[in-house]
């Protein structure tokens, strides 16, 4: 729809088509700004892009052609680059081409495109729009980033967009090449941990920090293998991945078990060149290779938004401790009594005050009982707020815990061991 010189109708942005056209139609101040950039030496690309926001479904070389009818003349073509983008938008094979070697061998089904200019093309950019008078502008980043989309979108069948995307394009305009990004692939599931030998992850070797050398036997490592290598080894020939990186709700210390549901984790698989996983297969390699020592159950597809939630989850847990001691059960009951729901002040403890940092935090025991009872030893079922250092409660950290079980019972007391009976991050 085209009118004489000066005689535009209203432009209508909101409504997407009459019949089977989008509306595009300019007022007085549309074909002024026309006008003025008749003469700009522009590609159809960036001239339709000065009127990016109106004629929703046209692609901009058309809005470009619309414009040009609406002062009944032909949209002049540039005798060389065009003068704002110099060419960018004319080499979208050498751009796909780009693109599809970068993710060369990668299983991958959504992708997002991002995009790198010279600074001083987006100020001339945005001084066009100023002198133009246009108020309908759309960045050249936008449409280089939606068109390249599109059009591998169209070569690969894959679908692109900002919703969970397994790859990364940027291409990056001043050097003319795509820089690829490939995201991570997310596993969730809970962990039973039998052996008191084992830590949660890799643990490098304090003389080397990783490096390898006499103490560590040249593995990098204080202990030969943890719970994140053990479920991470099937994951990481399934995929591909690079690496890996585990999330535990919490973690237990080494010497202690992890049982009853098993603890919450997340396995982030970096850079992987296969996504496709079969659950099934994988599980059942990891009872193999963790039988006696680890478990893994609810295996499940996961998500980056686990990692937070897993990471800021405060639920309350349950242990059993077996405590050495000579004190009579009637005293440790007494104290039990007067320890459930008072505040605990606890002073980071002294075995992990090289890695934390020294404070003083506030803590609660929710319930505690005795289970079991003989000469100098009994067992407790305690259940605690989340944080609570269960060991330096039991036997006071010479005084960094306050109070603590063997202050008020009056006698020394030493934690045999412990096992965490369960983390109640389900309840509501």
């Amino acid at each position: 729809m085209s009118g004489g010189e000066g005689q535009g109708l209203l432009a209508r942005p909101g409504r997407r088509s009459v019949g089977d056209r989008p509306v595009f139609e300019l007022d007085q101040r549309g074909v002024e700004a026309t006008r003025r950039a008749l003469d700009r030496g522009l590609c159809s690309e960036c001239f339709g892009r000065l009127f990016g926001r109106l004629g929703h479904g046209l692609s901009n070389p058309e809005r470009a052609v619309r414009c040009a009818a609406a002062l009944g003349v032909e949209l002049p073509n540039p005798a060389g680059p065009c003068a704002l983008c110099g060419g960018a938008f004319d080499r979208w094979a050498d751009w796909i081409g780009r693109a599809l070697r970068a993710a060369e061998g990668l299983e991958w089904h959504r992708f997002t495109c991002g995009s790198r200019w010279d600074p001083e093309i987006l100020a001339r950019e945005e001084s066009l729009w100023s002198e133009v008078g246009t108020e309908w502008g759309e960045s050249a980043r936008t449409a280089f980033n939606r068109e390249l989309g599109k059009r591998i979108e169209a070569r690969t069948g894959a679908l692109g967009g900002p919703d969970r995307p397994d790859l990364v394009f940027l291409a990056d305009l001043p050097v003319g090449r795509v820089e690829l990004t490939v995201l991570p692939v997310y596993v969730g599931g809970r962990y039973r941990k039998l052996d008191r030998t084992l830590p949660q992850t890799r643990w490098p070797c304090r003389r080397c920090r990783g490096q390898g050398c006499n103490q560590c036997g040249g593995t990098g490592k204080t202990y030969p293998t943890s719970v994140e290598e053990i479920v991470a080894g099937p994951f990481l020939r399934a995929t591909g991945a690079m690496a890996s990186r585990f999330h535990g709700m919490g973690r237990e210390d080494i010497d202690a078990r992890m049982l009853g549901r098993g603890r919450p984790f997340v396995l982030e698989l970096l850079q992987p060149r296969r996504r496709t996983i079969d659950l099934v297969p994988i599980g059942e390699e990891l009872a193999r290779e963790g039988a006696g020592r680890v478990e893994v159950v609810d295996l499940r597809l996961a998500e980056s938004s686990d990692v937070v939630r897993v990471k800021e989850a405060a639920p309350e847990k349950s242990y059993r401790v077996g405590v050495s001691g000579s004190v009579p059960l009637e005293k440790v009951n007494e104290a039990l009594s007067v320890a459930v729901g008072r505040a605990i002040a606890q002073r980071t403890p002294a075995r992990v005050a090289h890695r934390r940092s020294d404070r003083v935090r506030t803590r609660r025991l929710v319930a505690a009982r005795v289970v079991e009872a003989s000469e100098g030893r009994f067992t407790l079922d305690l259940r605690t707020e989340a944080g609570t250092y269960v060991k330096e409660w039991v036997e006071g950290d010479d005084g960094r815990t306050e109070p603590s079980l063997a202050s008020l019972v009056g006698v020394p007391l030493r934690v045999e061991y412990l096992d965490v009976l369960e983390i109640h991050d389900t309840e509501a």
